[in-house]
């Protein structure tokens, strides 16, 4: 019978106690790099979509902490997963979520999942079952590697605010989510989860897009209110670029696709097309308090911002790149304590 697993799947499932340990942790890390944290266990890193920075840091990390990672790729060199019940598998799948998770559960300690939409029905999308299924039929820990939320470059955010504000309390500063242009359609992940740690942290935070029809969806929205009432700070949305820039302390950007269009792309991209002066470029930050300008990477200069921002002393993207390799040490370490306190054990995987 399965047991009660913690997962990281969301920072929102996370007290801000927690959250601001591991934050601590992930400091701690990045001033020593190696320990045996992790030594005996493994993790399986799943990769339904193509990664950079999440692949590197994340077996990077294992590796520092003594630990082994196993990348998989269903599809590729993995077989094709089925996630529904009820379907006659006789298309491409060759086996169900409910196997696969519970059979890696007995190989290894944890599993990261990187599942991004389909990018036709939201209604679907929104319920990420890539993620939710192995969350629901694992019996190690799951972490969200990107799906429709991106709760690992949360954390990577946030640290990189606290180094470069000097401080590890981001209540009251004035913080920007600004909508970018981009040539397709992109995920809403990083802006959903940009949006619910900016306010879990108590940050005064404005979420700046062209029209309605860019806005996030419900949940998050929901959970940024829910934020600001119990960790301060405010939070509003604005269509206005000089209102939403002037005196802030922070500008992120992010690029992502209309959820009303959603599915018909072609019918949102004339629309997009006349926002491309949402870009960040040097007459938008001068309206800062001398802000600071981050982006999670990978980003298309003189799209999404320009070179001038990209080259700047105020951008700390690629510190917020870097500190994606501390903050996951610290979550895998976090829930290796977990497991160790659920009394499995150590180098098997297999509970007392």
């Amino acid at each position: 019978m399965k047991t009660a697993t913690k997962h990281f799947l969301n920072t929102q499932d996370w007290s801000r106690s927690e959250l601001d340990a591991m934050l601590r942790d992930a400091a701690a890390f990045k001033r020593l790099r190696t320990g045996q944290q992790l030594a005996g266990r493994s993790i399986a890193l799943l990769f339904f979509n193509p990664s950079m920075r999440t692949r590197t840091s994340f077996e990077l990390g294992a590796h520092q902490l003594g630990g082994k990672a196993i990348v998989l790729q269903p599809g590729k060199d993995a077989w094709p997963i089925e996630f529904d019940f009820g379907t006659v598998m006789d298309g491409e799948a060759e086996e169900h979520i409910a196997e696969v998770a519970r059979v890696l559960s007995r190989y290894v300690d944890m599993i990261g999942v990187r599942a991004f939409p389909k990018f036709v029905d939201w209604s679907l999308d929104r319920q990420d079952r890539v993620l939710e299924g192995f969350a629901k039929y694992s019996e190690v820990p799951v972490i969200n590697m990107e799906t429709i939320t991106h709760p690992c470059q949360e954390m990577a955010h946030v640290l990189a605010m606290q180094e470069r504000l000097g401080t590890q309390d981001l209540t009251g500063r004035k913080y920007v989510l600004t909508w970018t242009y981009h040539p397709k359609a992109l995920n809403t992940a990083v802006a959903n989860s940009a949006l619910t740690i900016a306010t879990r942290m108590g940050m005064d935070v404005t979420l700046l897009c062209p029209t309605e029809d860019y806005l996030l969806d419900e949940r998050y929205l929901d959970w940024a209110k829910q934020n600001v009432k119990e960790n301060g700070g405010s939070f509003s949305v604005s269509h206005d670029i000089k209102a939403a820039y002037k005196d802030a302390d922070v500008v992120y950007a992010k690029s992502w696709g209309a959820l009303p269009y959603f599915g018909n792309w072609e019918q949102e991209k004339p629309i997009r097309e006349q926002y491309k002066h949402f870009i960040v470029d040097e007459e938008k930050m001068a309206l800062t308090r001398s802000g600071l300008f981050s982006h999670c990477l990978p980003l298309r200069r003189n799209v999404k911002a320009t070179d001038a921002v990209m080259d700047s002393d105020g951008c700390f993207a690629i510190d917020e790149a870097e500190n994606r390799l501390h903050v996951q040490k610290a979550i895998m370490a976090r829930l290796a304590r977990e497991l160790d306190s659920a009394g499995r054990d150590a180098v098997t995987g297999n509970r007392f």
